[in-house]
């Protein structure tokens, strides 16, 4: 089973990933090993496309680090688009210094983060946080990223702010 990755750069920064690393990272957060060939776009904008897209999608006017669109198609098509992913540039390198994170461990977590929510992931309730959070971890960590949300534990071991989901 191979995903290939389609990287779509709509922003102007010099300082973004290069697009054989988000490719890599969306390879590395690929959870469907019995699934056929798949494929997904990985897409970074600017603040005024995240915004557009946050507020038709999600009714929030706001631009966000990452949107994730899963993509459902017709059984009688045999499509394997498995959905697109939309990164806002501007909002994930204000996050990393907001966050004092690596700027290529904040954008490798973004990435991760939307790959799992296309394969059905979610963070809805605390269970499901827990879940997803340990897969974004193990993922990042085994890229040689330091874990995502080990700032933000308290001495329970879980979350203590939301901060970061998307």
């Amino acid at each position: 089973m191979t995903l290939a990755v389609e990287v779509q750069i709509a922003a102007a920064d010099a300082s973004l990933p290069s697009q054989r690393q988000l490719s890599d990272w969306a390879l590395a957060a690929w959870q469907e090993e019995g699934v056929r060939d798949a494929e997904v776009v990985v897409r970074v904008t600017d603040e005024a496309e995240s915004r557009r897209l946050n507020h038709e999608f999600r009714g929030r006017d706001n631009a966000t680090n990452v949107l994730s669109f899963p993509f459902d198609p017709v059984p009688e098509i045999d499509l394997n688009h498995v959905g697109d992913l939309v990164i806002c540039a501007p909002v994930v390198a204000r996050e990393a210094v907001e966050q004092g994170k690596q700027a290529d461990a904040h954008w490798a977590h973004m990435v991760v983060h939307g790959m799992l929510h296309l394969q059905g992931y979610d963070h809805e309730t605390d269970e499901q946080a827990a879940e997803m959070e340990t897969l974004e971890t193990q993922v990042l960590t085994g890229l040689g990223y330091p874990a995502p949300y080990a700032e933000e534990r308290g001495a329970s071991g879980t979350s203590e702010k939301s901060g970061g989901r998307g």
